[in-house]
């Protein structure tokens, strides 16, 4: 069938406006059903539509729009190029010159539309890709953030692995695989439409014995490639599966390594090579374990698929062949047939081809979603109820457990009031839930209930025996997790003089890992000189100075005491030198049972006794002992 090229400029913008419509459409309502019916599609409704909501911005939708209209003109130019294939071979078989240079004409203008097409579709699924992926980078880091479910995801009966990897990689994957799989799918089911009437326009009858088929290739084709796509769903199925293992056995060993690389020094201090090679090997093993069952499942995939596309080259033409010597159509139309017969069997063979593409899709969408199912329930754990309070702190009828036992609880019944100006010591053996109760203070520790009243925010500082040193230069080190500027370089100067770290006055701008660069007891007093330039409402201490000697210790503390008199300490420390700063020591035993004394500004309890033993605790209630 010969096209009139005068007319396909209007015919071609009729054919994509009414493409456009239908496709749109379709696609509208097959997201919708599939986000109803199934588990992926629903998956895929919560990580996509709050961006593409229009009630948040409208160009998301728009970019989709223009993206959907760029594909369909894909296919229209594809469909042009088939009857230009059709007339170009005609020509060369008639050898009619005027029609051959007129048909090269024609090609030189589809050339040059395609190629723009080409380059625009680019650019703005690029944009489309990028925007998103921004944006959902900052949704989801935002989302494990919030409410500390960074940290007590850990607490979750199935803690989710490697959000490193779901934000770094999974995001982009899953932004590129939504994007390809949605438009390769439409596009492919539109030219299925387009090809298959020009197949069916080309197709002649095939008889088989005594029996004509009419429109025999169109049968053909379909039922070939049905048949063959059926049989790789079969086989690719198990793909699914092992590829959401690859990637988290792939995060894991690179967890390994990472570890590896942090604890460098405690590794080789223990000479714990062999045990390090050991974890490494074994993680390594099980990666290469998947890797083999994936290679081996691939191969029979690969295997069939390829086969499927060869047969297919040559299929057109043994059908057309008998028609063509018999001089019922001309070599336009076989070869129009051939670009027709090929388009109808890719597009049928998108789903089989992009099964495996699909399979590993399925697998980062579940990690994706997983991600926030997991960040949601760590925000739903229970934990302490925190209240703000400017200038002092209440705790009403706390108690603290272990993960695994309520029964036996770390701290029952806790009441507790500090003052601006007051000080709390924490003592009691190793065990009895110090650093857990500091935790629960600060709402990170869900195994724990009862009301607390603080000074929160910006108010409320904690140091841990390890101070945490972002990444950056030292200037954000020191103000962490304030942020500065160099218009307070004086007060961190100062700061770094009265912690006895002047020697790093000089590195305020140096950027480095200096967690690495500086001592254990540096970086605490690192944490020291961070509580004077924030000046917080109340500080906590977790065994804040351990890697410091006793009278740097107490150059600290004496410190804290001269420079922020109204602020609220609460330490945890073994060291007795510790008591003489501390208004109220409070011993824990471990057992739910605690004393509160008024400490001796000497460094002695008054009371007497040893508090916390079986004689004198009264479980659950505790007791206050004034000298």
């Amino acid at each position: 069938m010969d096209l009139d090229w005068h007319q396909q400029l209007g015919s071609s913008l009729l054919w994509l406006t009414y493409s456009f419509l239908i496709a749109g459409s379709v696609s509208a309502i097959s997201i919708f059903i599939l986000a109803r019916t199934t588990t992926w599609g629903r998956q895929f409704w919560r990580l996509t539509w709050p961006y593409l909501d229009p009630r948040r911005s409208y160009k998301p939708l728009f970019s989709l729009a223009l993206q959907l209209f760029l594909a369909l003109a894909a296919v229209r130019m594809t469909v042009l190029f088939s009857y230009w294939y059709q007339g170009f071979y005609n020509a060369l078989q008639a050898l009619n010159a005027k029609a051959f240079w007129l048909m090269l004409g024609i090609f030189g203008v589809l050339a040059t539309v395609h190629v723009a097409r080409a380059l625009i579709d680019y650019y703005v699924g690029q944009a489309f890709e990028i925007h998103w992926r921004v944006w959902l980078n900052e949704r989801l880091t935002q989302d494990w953030l919030a409410g500390s479910a960074y940290y007590r995801g850990q607490f979750l009966d199935q803690p989710v692995d490697n959000p490193d990897q779901r934000i770094e990689l999974d995001i982009a994957a899953f932004i590129s695989g939504s994007r390809s799989l949605a438009f390769g799918a439409i596009s492919a089911i539109v030219s299925l439409v387009a090809f298959t009437q020009i197949l069916w326009n080309l197709s002649g009858p095939w008889s088989v014995g005594s029996i004509e088929i009419p429109r025999a290739m169109v049968m053909l084709v379909y039922l070939y490639v049905i048949v063959a796509t059926l049989l790789a769903f079969k086989i690719g199925h198990p793909l699914i599966r092992l590829n959401f293992l690859a990637e988290r056995l792939t995060a894991n060993f690179r967890y390994a390594l990472v570890r590896l690389r942090e604890n460098a020094e405690n590794i080789a201090f223990y000479q714990g090579a062999a045990v390090e090679q050991q974890t490494l090997g074994a993680r390594f093993a099980a990666y290469i374990s998947n890797q083999w069952a994936l290679i081996r499942r691939t191969l029979k995939f690969s295997g069939l698929n390829l086969a499927v596309s060869q047969i297919a080259v040559v299929f057109p033409f043994i059908l057309q062949a008998p028609r063509f010597f018999s001089g019922a159509i001309k070599l336009g139309d076989v070869m129009q047939t051939s670009q027709a017969f090929g388009q109808v069997q890719d597009s049928l063979s998108f789903f089989r081809t992009s099964y495996d593409t699909f399979a590993q899709y399925r697998a980062t969408l579940s990690r994706l979603d997983g991600f926030q199912e997991a960040n949601q329930h760590a925000r739903a754990l229970p934990h302490v109820q925190t209240q703000p309070l400017a200038d002092a702190l209440h705790i009403e009828n706390m108690s603290v457990y272990r993960p695994d036992d309520r029964d036996h609880p770390l701290l029952r019944d806790l009441h507790l009031r500090l003052s601006p100006g007051e000080a709390l010591l924490i003592k009691g053996p190793s065990g009895s839930g110090k650093t857990t109760l500091l935790r629960a203070l600060a709402g990170l520790w869900p195994h724990a209930e009862g009301q607390v009243q603080r000074p929160t925010q910006a108010q409320a500082l904690f140091l841990s025996q390890r101070p945490y040193l972002p990444l950056g230069d030292l200037r954000t080190a020191l103000a962490y997790p304030a942020t500065a500027t160099a218009a307070d370089d004086t007060r961190l100067v100062v700061a770094l003089r009265h912690t006895q770290l002047a020697h790093l006055i000089t590195a305020l701008d140096q950027t480095n890992d200096w967690s690495r660069v500086l001592s254990l007891g540096e970086q605490q007093r690192l944490a020291f000189a961070r509580v004077l330039f924030n000046q917080p409402a109340i500080v906590f201490l977790d065994e804040a100075t351990s890697a410091t000697d006793e009278g740097l210790e107490h150059t600290l503390y004496t410190l804290l005491r001269s420079e922020l008199p109204g602020s609220m300490l609460v330490s945890v420390g073994h060291r007795s030198t510790l008591d003489v700063f501390h208004s109220q020591v409070l011993r824990l035993d471990g057992h739910g049972g605690w004393r509160l004394f008024a400490a001796d500004r000497a460094g002695i309890h008054v009371a007497s006794g040893t508090p916390g033993t079986d004689a004198d605790r009264v479980p659950g209630n505790g007791a206050v002992v004034c000298g």
